[in-house]
């Protein structure tokens, strides 16, 4: 089970009453990002980022908006939040989720697709969060590999507020769209074995 905002369990998320999905089209993200903060970084959401102590709902929002702004420094907000901007948010604000690296994949190499799923399967075995980039022909939307399930993982995705369990091949297969809202997979924040 990841610590933190999520329940352990499939399905919706729950949390004082509100669903834990990201607040608007763009937000996948920095929601992601949210949720991994909370989950390595003890005390992170106890108060919010902000260090306010408003209510779990409105802190969940504002944090979204939040590491939003922080991870899109110069990007424009409407199209999303970079790998880069992922990646370097976690290093500057959530230190004890330990160190990321990108790891583009290209869906059309089998040997990639392979790779790509061993290192996710490696990092969510040894409980380190893994946020993934799934799309069309274009990047698109982020979710996060949270733990093992049978042969495949447990995801995070933030636009619907669900755990569910994704079988990898539907990725190799591009047959993911149902589970995660995308078919295709672009990219992992792998954890670096050097930090």
């Amino acid at each position: 089970m990841l610590p933190g905002l999520l329940t352990g369990g499939t399905g919706p998320q729950w949390r004082d009453g509100v669903l834990l999905r990201q607040v608007d089209g763009t937000t996948c993200g920095p929601t992601v990002l949210t949720v991994l903060a909370a989950a390595t970084e003890p005390g992170w959401f106890d108060t919010g980022p902000d260090g306010t102590g408003e209510r779990f709902g409105d802190r969940f929002g504002a944090a979204q908006k939040l590491v939003h702004r922080q991870a899109n420094r110069w990007w424009p907000r409407f199209v999303g939040t970079t790998p880069f901007g992922l990646l370097q948010w976690l290093h500057r604000h959530a230190p004890a989720a330990g160190r990321y690296r990108l790891s583009w994949v290209d869906d059309t190499s089998s040997a990639d697709l392979t790779g790509a799923f061993d290192a996710v399967t490696t990092a969510v075995r040894a409980g380190r969060p893994v946020p993934v980039m799934v799309g069309t022909w274009l990047p698109r939307h982020w979710v996060l590999a949270i733990g093992e399930a049978g042969p495949g993982w447990r995801v995070y995705e933030p636009s619907s507020g669900e755990v569910r369990v994704l079988d990898p091949e539907l990725l190799r297969e591009r047959r993911a769209g149902p589970v995660l809202g995308w078919p295709r997979l672009h990219a992992a924040l792998l954890p670096d074995p050097a930090g």
